[in-house]
């Protein structure tokens, strides 16, 4: 897979608490953060599928047992 840089500012704060958690964990900076934004891209992708199934019709769980053939038995 092919590279890039990429480069951000962020609040020295945060960058002084990301160096001291890589540094005690042991965890290269480049792959905290990539991990951490595909984290956050994930996060984003799940929050659009839920707003799509929240329109998609819905079924009594007993039409979804007799359905299955088991007439309302768990």
């Amino acid at each position: 897979m092919a590279q890039v840089q990429l480069a951000a500012r962020i609040d020295a704060r945060v960058k002084e608490a990301l160096d001291r958690v890589c540094d005690r964990r042991g965890l290269k900076m480049n792959r905290f953060v990539e991990d951490a934004i595909i984290d956050k891209l994930e996060e984003l992708e799940d929050i659009e599928d839920l707003k799509a199934i929240r329109h998609e019709p819905t079924r009594p769980l007993s039409a979804v047992l007799k359905d299955l053939g088991l007439d309302g038995k768990l």
